[in-house]
């Protein structure tokens, strides 16, 4: 494809569209899982969770071809986004006091890696085709979309700071992404083609049971007495 024609730069439009769409469950993600960390280290974090994404989608889509013959790869990444989703809802116990900061920061990254390379298999399936193969354009697309991602997450983190509850809100957009792979895996086709009510269903439960088992979750671990030191 040649650089600057008509049909790259649509396809381009086409690549930046797909990940501006995606966008909003980066910016959760990544607010949701710098939110305990210090507020000199939120920023650190989200900028370079969002790199690290970014890394990771690119490698992502040079093996597309691959991820494509791997049965049941969609409903894996479902299952595992789900969990992510349930355990940003779950407080955390504290860190060592010896490394608080660097083991927190760390657990950030790590939590806005894994949940962005679950959630980019959609993205980069969609990206794939309307790159036609030209890898510049996957990486550019990327790339315009990083500082709409990080800007998002920061306006995000704020929101959750000042108010709580968006918390829930931010995991059951996760659960619905989850849902949404778990219903498109191919392997499940037989179930989920002859009747849409499964898939409403699907998508219901796994909302529900994510929010109701964080909720859960969150409420022992405020009722439980503080561990001796």
């Amino acid at each position: 494809m040649e650089l600057f024609s008509s049909a790259w730069l649509s396809a381009l439009l086409a690549i930046v569209l797909i990940d501006l769409v995606l966008a909003g469950d980066n910016a959760i993600v990544i607010a949701l899982a710098a939110r305990n960390l210090p507020a000199r280290l939120q920023t650190k974090a989200i900028v370079w969770g969002t790199v690290g994404a970014v890394v990771v989608r690119s490698l992502m889509t040079i093996g597309v071809v691959w991820l494509l013959k791997i049965p049941g790869l969609m409903l894996v990444g479902g299952l595992g986004l789900a969990w992510i989703a349930y355990k940003l809802l779950v407080p955390q116990d504290g860190d060592d006091a010896s490394h608080p900061h660097a083991t927190t920061f760390w657990g950030a990254m790590k939590t806005i890696v894994i949940a962005d390379a679950l959630m980019g298999v959609d993205n980069v399936l969609g990206v794939a085709g309307a790159a036609h193969g030209a890898f510049d354009l996957v990486v550019i697309g990327l790339l315009i979309s990083v500082p709409i991602v990080v800007w998002g997450s920061t306006l995000v983190l704020k929101l959750v700071e000042r108010f709580p509850v968006i918390t829930y809100a931010g995991a059951g957009v996760l659960a619905y992404t989850a849902a949404h792979m778990i219903v498109s895996e191919p392997l499940l086709d037989a179930l989920y083609d002859p009747s849409a009510l499964n898939r409403i269903a699907t998508h219901a439960v796994l909302i529900a049971g994510v929010l109701a088992a964080g909720w859960w979750a969150a409420r022992r671990h405020r009722a439980a007495p503080p561990s001796a030191t």
